[in-house]
């Protein structure tokens, strides 16, 4: 019992002296409920959704009805993609032209254009879009396969690395002439392979049940992920280029995580969640990673109308890159 009582005593002061975990500990969780809160502490989800195009000024047959949520559109082909796949239920031109689209398969336009026929102050004209309605699953899987990179791509590189240099494998790696660029390139390069036929597996076995929604072309579903998932693993590599300590090393590669994983549409859209916060997740990698793969899937995208994504994830990669390599320690002392 004594043994086990100094054991216990021993363990929890060397958790408490280490200051950066325990900031961690304690960061971690209230930040990750304000980033929800900020997004979703709105009233209850509304049941219909309508779309303004192209500014955002609800008509007034729409403004007192609290059950229908309204999202203002620049992008009048992503506008019409949504009606197309019954994500929107109706578009409505603000311009006042009385002009709206919708799709005539889905049931909760019909509800809407009946609200309109009443609206006797604007004489409206309507354009169907028809188009195959987007399953959740359809729409989801990217984020989730994106997602398992991210995880492994951080954790699975920069949590080895961390131990390799507590435990003294990078002490003796420095008396070879292996240098620090090389065996970066080498941990990265081993867990894209790793993770690129983890991945397929998954989604060959999971498409065989499911049978996804896939408009684009494979080829260009495959460069995005190996595109992502080089990006990501750089990031672990930063994290990973000097630390020693386990807990803070875990501290900091889900300080990237979480915040990628709630705003970078892995589970749900940030179409009705602050403009500030849809802005900010622009500079996640996982971000680019999931839009692609999304637009390629789901819309049927080619390379040219994904390069942009392409483009910062190799931006960001390159740089992550060079950061490691350039605080990269074989060990801290």
């Amino acid at each position: 019992m004594n043994q086990l009582l100094g054991l216990f005593v021993a363990r929890s002061k060397e958790y408490y002296r280490d200051r950066g975990s325990l900031i961690w500990s304690f960061v971690m969780p209230p930040l990750i409920i304000a980033a929800i809160a900020m997004a979703f502490s709105g009233q209850e989800a509304p049941l219909l959704k309508v779309g303004l195009y192209p500014n955002a000024e609800t008509p007034s047959v729409f403004a007192d009805a609290s059950y229908i949520q309204t999202v203002h559109f620049s992008d009048l082909d992503k506008a019409n993609t949504k009606v197309r796949h019954h994500q929107i239920d109706l578009l409505v031109f603000t311009d006042n032209s009385g002009h709206y689209l919708f799709n005539p398969e889905s049931q909760k336009a019909a509800i809407l254009q009946k609200l309109l026929v009443q609206d006797s102050s604007t004489s409206w004209q309507s354009q169907a879009l028809s188009g195959r309605q987007v399953r959740y699953i359809d729409w989801v899987i990217p984020g989730v396969l994106g997602m398992n990179l991210m995880f492994s791509g951080l954790f699975g590189v920069g949590f080895v690395i961390v131990r390799y240099r507590k435990n003294g494998v990078l002490k003796r790696l420095q008396a070879t002439p292996v240098s620090p660029i090389a065996f970066l390139s080498a941990q990265l390069l081993s867990r894209l392979l790793i993770m690129l036929m983890v991945s397929t597996t998954v989604y060959l076995a999971c498409d065989f049940f499911l049978d996804f929604l896939m408009l684009g072309s494979y080829i260009d579903l495959l460069l995005v992920a190996v595109t992502g998932n080089l990006c990501i693993v750089s990031l672990g590599l930063v994290v990973a280029s000097r630390l020693a300590n386990e807990e803070l090393a875990n501290g900091l590669l889900n300080l990237f995580a979480f915040p990628m994983m709630l705003l970078s549409e892995v589970w749900f859209s940030l179409d009705g969640a602050p403009e500030w916060m849809a802005t900010a997740s622009q500079f996640f990698p996982l971000t680019h990673m999931v839009q692609a793969a999304r637009k390629i899937m789901v819309e049927g995208a080619g390379l040219a109308e994904v390069s942009h994504h392409l483009f910062m994830m190799l931006i960001m990669g390159a740089i992550f890159l060079s950061v490691a390599a350039y605080l990269f320690k074989w060990r801290t002392d």
